[in-house]
Parts: structure tokens; sequence; C-alpha cells
């Protein structure tokens, strides 16, 4: 139900309930001056975020991501032996157009599956119903006319939504009967059969926040915008007649809110909201029980006759604990953030790639940073954005891409180790051997006994012990793949050398392909000029002829 203000109105309690990343359970090793910096760096941030969304409606940050940055603001204080809790803003910091709530929107304590059981199993006539992903707003309606529409703000107090909600089709400005009633609901953005665990980030709310705040939203957009009642504070006593009458009056409410008996039908429901098609964004369920005190027993604190069942979260913060920049076999930069492990669907997420080295400029990532991990295709792992940056800026060494490329590092230069480590291991895939990964090659590497790509060819079993961790039988073996190597195929042997995209070994034996010129590789299908231009210089480099002449004296196929 959009409900951020379920952790900003009771999230003392609902900490307790978050599962803390495995770098939250132990305080920063950092001096106490950085802490308190980085302490207060988060807490600026947080009243940022939420002055942007009990002010304007506008979701700065996903609220899973909000409820992680609170608990880890929470720890951050215990670490520092701070006995004053944060306590984030609730009230809308403008005085203009706010009004007081008709009845106070009740935030909801977080509950996880432990929480479901035990308030499930203490209470009987309990309903549920989905987690509307949107803006809360409470309708007050005179003699049946709309008189006032209210955002929920800090839940006592909130904007004066009036004028534009009456220019929702969505939302009756009048009711079948001349009723005097106040109603709580979700203004939400109106989706085609949207299934929650197949799209859980689409915006939903933001579109809705916006639609709000625009000083003149055209009529699609506001057309887009939906109503949800879930409360009718002075309603009925018996929920049955409460929905009952809620149809009645033309609110699809009774759709969406079953009896459930216990922990088991909540689950399924929630299972069921979250895998099936809805015309709303979701996030959880809420539980609740059809008796409640009187409205005047209200407050915007946390109810004990409701909880709130989020789905299992899509996205974690996690903090940068360092930033390697890796070299690829054909020089591609590639920076990969090591982080303080997080748990995401499961597992357990320690380091992710950026994918580029533009994007780790574009976002200028440092130790220390906070990040927002997600699972693409629910297996790989990708940050999707800097949530906040540290206080502290580590200076950190950056290889130039400049200085890398398809050409370089073919023998072991400085700077070079990366890229030749890359080369060799992709070499011996190519080439089949089996059990000779990166970890061998780089052994191999520190103990100065392969320095170039192809300065394995002729080493003995003697010089193979040299290198840390290889003893006389996996020297033997080593010695074994290696021999085996040079029987490999000639189209195998031609990619493990990092012939580019074209330079397929078909088209004849390695003498045909180096006397090719530009205009030769061009004619070939799939070969334009810019990879015309790479094969030449690749064919023409004096590193590879020397290898292709070492390879000829070996006796390889081709050569």
């Amino acid at each position: 139900m959009g409900w951020r203000w379920i952790f900003r109105a009771g999230w003392l309690s609902g900490l307790c309930a978050l599962a803390l990343t495995a770098q939250a359970e132990e305080c920063p090793a950092w001096p106490q001056e950085r802490l308190v910096q980085e302490r207060q760096t988060l807490a600026e941030h947080i009243a940022l975020w939420d002055r942007a969304y009990h002010d304007a409606g506008e979701s700065l940050i996903a609220d899973e991501l909000y409820d992680q940055a609170l608990a880890r603001l929470a720890h951050w204080q215990t670490c520092l032996d701070d006995t004053t809790p944060h306590r984030p803003l609730t009230r809308s910091t403008r005085s203009d157009g706010t009004v007081t709530h008709a009845a106070p929107q009740t935030g909801l304590h977080k509950a996880d599956e432990a929480g479901v059981r035990r308030f499930t199993s203490r209470r009987q006539g309990l309903w549920i119903q989905p987690k509307v992903d949107g803006v809360a707003v409470t309708l007050r309606y005179r003699q049946g006319e709309l008189v006032e529409a209210v955002s929920r703000g800090d839940g006592e107090r909130g904007q004066d939504w009036t004028e534009r909600v009456r220019q929702l089709p969505d939302v009756p400005a009048s009711l079948p009967e001349p009723l005097s009633a106040v109603f709580q609901g979700e203004l939400y953005w109106q989706l085609d059969r949207h299934i929650q665990s197949q799209a859980p980030e689409i915006g939903a709310r933001g579109a809705v926040a916006g639609a709000m705040a625009q000083q003149a939203p055209s009529e699609a957009t506001l057309s887009r915008v939906g109503l949800f009642v879930w409360d009718w504070p002075d309603g009925p006593t018996e929920m049955t007649e409460r929905l009952a009458r809620l149809t009645a009056l033309g609110f699809d409410t009774a759709e969406y809110t079953h009896p459930v008996a216990g922990h088991q039908q909540a689950a399924e429901w929630r299972e069921r909201w979250f895998n099936e098609p809805l015309p709303f964004a979701t996030d959880g369920v809420v539980l609740k029980q059809a008796e409640r005190p009187g409205i005047r027993h209200w407050s915007a604190s946390p109810p004990e006759w409701a909880i709130a069942w989020k789905y299992p979260a899509q996205q974690a913060l996690a903090q940068v604990r360092g930033i390697e920049f890796r070299v690829g076999r054909t020089g591609r930069v590639t920076p990969v953030l090591w982080l303080y492990p997080v748990s995401l669907e499961g597992r357990s997420i320690r380091r992710v790639s950026l994918g580029s080295l533009e994007q780790w400029q574009a976002w200028d990532v440092r130790p220390g940073d906070h990040v927002a991990v997600t699972l693409a295709g629910l297996t790989i792992p990708q940050v999707t954005s800097v949530v906040w940056q540290s206080a502290e800026r580590a200076p950190l060494s950056v290889p130039s891409p400049a200085r890398y490329d398809l050409l370089s590092c073919l023998t072991l230069t400085p700077d070079c180790d990366a890229q030749l480590l890359a080369r060799l291991t992709y070499l011996g895939n190519q080439l089949g051997m089996r059990g000779i990964g990166e970890g061998t090659w780089q052994a191999l590497i520190r103990a100065g006994v392969v320095t170039e790509l192809l300065g394995w060819l002729a080493l003995s079993e003697a010089q193979l012990q040299q290198a840390h961790g290889i003893g006389p039988a996996t020297a033997a073996s080593l010695a074994a793949q290696f021999a085996a190597a040079r029987q490999a195929p000639y189209a195998a042997w031609v990619r493990a050398l990092g012939v580019p995209p074209g330079g397929s070994a078909e088209l004849g034996e390695w003498a045909t392909l180096e006397g090719l010129s530009r205009a030769e590789w061009q004619a070939q299908p799939g070969v334009g000029p810019v990879r015309a231009e790479a094969l030449v210089a690749f064919f023409g480099h004096p590193e590879i002829q020397r290898m292709a002449r070492q390879l000829q004296q070996a006796g390889v196929e081709g050569f």
C-alpha cells in the first residue's frame, strides 16, 4: 500500500525483524571520527528522502533500500554507544495546505514469517489484503459528496489534495447514497495484468506521486490513477458487512480482501498475489483483524491489530569493501566491486561487476560507498545505483584504457599481469587443457616461470615445480597437458592466440591469413572496414608473427 511510513512511524520495532547483512553484524573498522562523519552523512540522506516523500510525494529510494538504510544507521548508532535514537522525519516540512486527517492513518509493524505465525496464532477473525504500491489518501464524504482528500503525510496531518483528487475519474465525487463517511485507501497506477514477481521495479508509485504533484496533468495521466479503498474507519464493525457496504458504494475492496484462518492461508494468498496478474503493483500483504478499537482511539503509530508482510527483498543495500580493475584478454578494463556480504534471493553476494570503466566513472564508486544490488534474471548480481557515497573518498589507482588493446600484454611487461593472465586462461580453455585454470597460470606468472603467452611450450617439470603449490605429481600432469596441447587442431590454435572476429581458420593456413590485405579481409562475410583493419594489425604484429614461427618450429598443425 505504498506505506513507507510503515517503517517511518514504527521503525524501531521493524528494525528487529530485518535480516541485517553479515557486514552489519560487526562495527566498521573505522576511527571513531570517521564513523561519526559517515553516520551524519547517512542521517542527512535519510532526512532528504523523508522530505521529498512527505512534502512532494516523491520516492527517491525504494522502500526496501530505505528500510535497510535505517537499519544501517541504527547499527552505527549502536557502534557509537549513542543512546539517543535517530528519529526519521515523519512530519511534512511544509506548512501550506496541510490539514488534519479525519481519521489518523496508522502505520504498520513489519513482520517476517515467524512474526506472521505468532500474529495469526493469537487472533481470530483475520483478513488479508494485497499491499498496493501507491500513495495513501484519506477521503471524507459528507451527505454522499466528496468534501476532502488528504495525503498520508505523517499520519496525523497531510497535504490537501481535494481539488486534484476530484479530477481523478476513478474516485467518485458522489456516492450512490447520501452517506457521511471516512475512507482510507491507496491511489495507484493502473497496470495491465501486472505480475509483481516478474517486474518488481516499474516505478508505479512514482508515477502516481508525479500525477499528484504536477501543476496540470493530462487527462490521460489522471485516468491512469486508480483507487483501492483498504479501510473504512467509521464503518460497520463486522468485516463481512463492511465489505458488502463498500461493494454497494462502488468500491472493489471485497475483491481483494479475504478471510484467513492462519499462517498457511496467509502464505498462499501472498504467493498468489506475488505471481498472478493484478491491475496494480504490490510490495507485500497486510493482515488485519476485523475487530479493532473505535476510531477515536486510532493514532498514527502502528496498531496491534494489523501487520504488513512484505515480499522478499528484490534489492539489497551493500557496502563496497574494495574495487578491483580487471584487464581482460582483449584489453577491456572492467571494474569489480568487492562487497561486504549481503543476502539476496537466498544467495550471498560478495562481488559484482560494474560492466564497464565508463559506468564506474559515471558513478565514481569508492570503498565505503553503499550501492543497490539486484539479481538480473534471478542469477547474475548487478548494481542498479549508488544509494549514497561515503564521506571519505578513498584514492584509487585506475588503469588507463589507452594502455590496453587487443595486442597489448602478449608478454609480461609492467602492468601486464592481469591481461596476460586473462590471455593464458583463455588459451588453456581453447586448447582443451583440463584442470589448468586461472590459479595455475597465476602461480606460474608469479614464479617468473611463464612470462609470455607461449612461455609454457618448452617448460620442464623441474621448472614447473618452481611455482608455489606445484609438486612433482602436479608438474608431471601439467607437462602432459602442455604436450597434448601441441596436437590441438589448427582452428583451436587460431582462436587461442586471440585472432579478432572474422579471422577464421577455414580461410587457410597461417601463412595465407598472414598475407591477406585489408581489401581481401573486407571481402569476407561479416568483415567490415574496422574488423579488416584489426585483422591486418593482428597478423602484422611482430609478437604475433614471432609466436607463429615458434609454433611452426614446435610442429603445430597449420603453422
